[in-house]
Parts: structure tokens; sequence; C-alpha cells
């Protein structure tokens, strides 16, 4: 035997000796179980994670022990008694490895989910130098999620739960922030925050596909992206998109204005308004996570669809609570803000008809609530920078409904209409202490039609802490009324709260967006 073959023998049985071991597989966490976590109180909590198949996984934390199986694909998942708010905790988790997970609260923990409004950071927010210098809050956890959308459900995502400083709360949701922040104050437990907003999405890509495949209302939108699909699976978009690079760049070689760079067609794939992309890869990666509930800010993006948008958002919700497995927990969103330009005329509106949509589904569904904010609006921003009162709004629903702190939390609404000598007499619901007419002496708002369905401006005035008369002397047998029913109203009914009366309608005419799927 040379010398050569000598030096190589070891190795070969080192080769075959370690080939005949076993492979374990380290016990794994996804994200969300991570340092600084916030678990949710008196609820069973879920714990789980990846391990070797059939491997034997310990949990323990704070004096409780729980003991299971890895199954045969590598899974596993343990439910943790319901844990009490005290001193910071750790988690241990013991397989063929040893996991440690420190500094974990227990508390309130939320969802802070929608489009570019929830996503809007703190440092971009009304006062954000006074606020930022006091956002140092250990007893607020935050923690973002923002991987690109899929068709493929995923098990977990890039992310750390991270106390609450300036520097990290400077990123994160103002709406969101100033949500949890209040109900830390309040309630002074441990808070902990999910930003899962994604800026421009559309409601349907936070929605299981398959739900929405099975419902005819829902067939031109999904017949229109299977043609998108098929247009990219089949590589003509990619030819499309290539030719207009080539133009685009030649264009720029010859001091042309090319315009704006062609958009990659990926981007339509794994992007924020196709069907289920963000179910996919933001809310599947969150679930068991035990959580208190969700608040919502989106919208914007499905405007044209208002009328669909009536239906869809409430699958969304029903769909979220259904693959949580918590029951009906509590889901509040932030109706349209007032946008775009005044208009001197009542006018039929899309955007109107989404906070209509909205409004809609405090009666479709239970444990809801809604926050008007057609006072804090801009005209020519679609991002008002005052995040502060949105998420003090959202907050009064959770305090009040959630937490029995006896606060004012429902802007009036519309309740019924009754015609007398040429005039309406319209009552209102919720209207806590009473309404009251803020800036200005005159209600604005109001406009009435009759059987012609012409609209004019209303003359209004207040005749019961719950009920206003609407009147115009153009219009002497009005038989409908509507109030805030524009892109951008001009109107000034509130509850003495300060909370401002819901936009409604009290005719079903067919709207704008009647037709449109």
């Amino acid at each position: 035997m040379s010398n050569l073959k000598k030096a190589r023998l070891p190795l070969a049985l080192l080769t075959v000796f370690w080939t005949v071991l076993p492979c374990f597989a380290d016990v794994k966490l996804p994200a969300l179980l991570s340092d600084h976590m916030v678990l949710q109180r008196e609820k069973p909590v879920p714990i789980w994670g990846t391990a070797e198949p059939g491997e034997k996984i310990i949990v323990a934390i704070a004096g409780q022990t729980h003991e299971t199986q890895a199954d045969d694909q590598g899974k596993w998942r343990v439910a943790l008694t319901p844990l009490s708010v005290g001193e910071p905790l750790t988690l241990v988790v013991e397989g063929n490895n040893r996991l440690e997970v420190k500094n974990i609260l227990v508390g309130e923990v939320w969802i802070c989910s929608g489009q570019s409004n929830m996503q809007w950071s703190l440092s971009a927010s009304k006062d954000a130098d006074l606020e930022l210098l006091t956002a140092k809050n250990p007893q607020i956890r935050l923690l973002t999620v923002n991987p690109l959308g899929t068709q493929t459900p995923q098990e977990d995502f890039e992310g750390q739960w991270q106390a609450c400083t300036p520097e990290i709360a400077k990123d994160f949701s103002g709406v969101g922030y100033f949500f949890g922040e209040l109900l830390q104050e309040t309630l002074n437990v441990p808070v902990g925050l999910i930003d899962n907003a994604w800026g421009g999405s559309a409601c349907e890509a936070w929605i299981r596909r398959d739900l929405l495949e099975a419902d005819p209302i829902y067939q031109p939108l999904m017949e229109r992206w299977k043609a998108t699909e098929a247009r990219y699976d089949s590589g003509e978009a990619k030819a499309e998109y290539d030719k207009a690079i080539a133009d685009w760049e030649q264009n720029k070689k010859e001091g042309k204005d090319p315009g704006r760079r062609p958009a990659s067609p990926d981007g339509a794939m794994t992007g924020n308004h196709r069907p289920a992309n963000i179910y996919n890869s933001r809310i599947v990666p969150l679930v068991p996570y035990a959580i208190r509930g969700a608040i919502w800010y989106q919208g914007e993006s499905n405007a044209a669809r208002a009328y669909q948008y009536r239906e869809m958002f409430p699958l969304m919700i029903q769909n979220w609570r259904d693959v949580w497995g918590q029951g009906d927990f509590p889901f509040y969103w932030v109706q349209l803000a007032d946008f775009k330009a005044e208009n001197p005329e009542p006018v039929e509106s899309d955007w109107a008809e989404l906070r209509e949509a909205q409004t809609m589904t405090l009666d479709r569904l239970t444990n809801t609530g809604q926050a008007v904010i057609t006072d804090i609006g801009e005209g020519n921003d679609i991002h008002p920078v005052n995040k502060l009162d949105v998420g003090r709004r959202l907050a009064r629903w959770a305090l009040a409904r959630d937490y029995a702190v006896e606060v004012a939390c429902e802007s009036p609404r519309f309740e019924s209409m009754a015609p007398t000598d040429g005039k309406l007499t319209v009552t209102f619901r919720s209207c806590g202490s009473g309404l009251h007419v803020f800036d200005h002496s005159e209600i604005k708002g109001f406009a009435i039609a009759g059987e012609d369905k012409k609209w004019v401006w209303a003359e209004a005035k207040l005749i019961s802490p719950t009920q206003v008369e609407v009147w115009s002397e153009s219009v002497p047998a009005p038989v409908a009324v509507r109030y805030a029913w524009a892109d951008n109203p001009v109107c000034n009914l509130m509850s003495k709260e300060r909370l401002p009366v819901t936009p409604f309608r009290s005719d079903d005419w067919p709207g704008v967006t009647a037709e449109a799927r």
C-alpha cells in the first residue's frame, strides 16, 4: 500500500462512519418567536417550529412545561396555558439542540395592516420631531413584516421583534405606533405591534385565492388576472418588456425624453394587487401567533370597485378570522379620509361609495369598528400626515370594546329619515352626548333630492341631540338625503366628543361603481 493510499484510509473510514449516523436537524423557531416578543395575555399561546421528523420537543416557560413530537413533515406545535403580565420571561425549547428566547413580555398584541396610510412612517407624520423625543418605551415592542407577494403560502419571513426606541419607531407605522402608545399608557401593560402594511395594496391580495375564485362576483377580476398570468408564463410579457426597455434605452442614447422606465412584468407577479399574494406572504406566516385583534387602513386602491368592496372587505376579515382560529377577534378600520378637489355642487363619488362599503361592514360582521376621519384629510395629498388622531380614534374602539374603558368610540350614524311639510327629519344613533356643529354656526354637508334624482345642497339645523332637520327651497318634495357624500366633503357635524358623523345616503340609487368588477 502506497503512502498516498495510507493517508486516504482514515478519511475513507471517517466518511463511512458519518454516513451511517442519523442526520439530526436542529430545532428551529419562526421569526415571530424571537427575543423581545410580546405574548398575548389571557389566551392559550401557540408555540411552534420545525425539527427532525419524530424528534421529541420540550417547551418550557414561566413554570410550565410542554412536550410534543415533530410530525412526519418535521413540524411541531404546543399551546401554552394563558400567561399573565409580569417580569420578562425566557422561553426554552429543547430537542436535539437547545434554544432560548429572552426578554419576553406578556401583554396585548395587535396586527397593523392595510396600504400606504397604515404603512406611513412615524418619521413622516405630523410633529414627528416631537413624537420621536418620547418614543423610548421598552414596554412597546415592534415587528415589521415586509416580504414580496407570492402564490405559495409561506411559513416564515425575515424579521425581529425590537423594543421601542426613537431609532426603531421612526420607520414603523405612524398609525400603529400612536394606537399602541395610547393602549400601553392607558392599560399599563406591554403592547406588541406587528406592522405588515403594504402601500398601494388591493384588498384582493390579502384574501385566499380559492375564496375569490368560488364567488361569481369576482369572476371578471380573476379572469383578468389569469390572462395576465398566462402572458407572463408564456414569455409574451417578457418579450414585450425587453422590447420596451430596448426602445427606452435607445431614446436615452439619442437624447430624447424616454419617459418612465418600463415596469418589469415580474412586479405584477410578486406585487400587491395579485389575488392572494399578500395573504400568502404576510398573513399565513403570522398564523397561529396569539393576538388580541387587528387594525386596518386600506380602500384607496379599491375605490373604483366600491360596490364589490361591500362583499370583498367582510370576506377578507372573515378569511383572517377563520385561518387564525381565535374566534371573531376585534377588527377596527379607518374609513377613507377626505381627498381630491372640493366640488361646488353635489356629485357622484367612488370614494363616497367606498366609504359606504366600509360602513356596511359594521352591520355584516360582529366585533368590528370604524374610525371616521373626514375632518383630518388633505385635499391635495392622499397621505394626510395627521396620524396621531387616526391612531387615537382606532384606540378608542379597542379601549371601549376590549378593555372596558369608558370612552366614546362610535361616530354618529344615520338611523332614519321622515318627510314632514317639505322637509326631512334625519335621526342619528350613537350620538354620544349629542350632536354638535363644528367651526361654523351653519351645518354643512347635507344634500337632498326629489323624485328627479337631482341633488342640491340643503340647509340644516339641529332640532334635538340626535336629529337634524334638512330642507331646500328648490326641492319642495324631497325623497332622499345624503351627508358628506363626496371625494372631499365639506362637512362639520360631529358628536360632542368630536367624532365626525359617518357619511351616508338614504337612497339606494345605482352609484358610479355599481357595475365595476
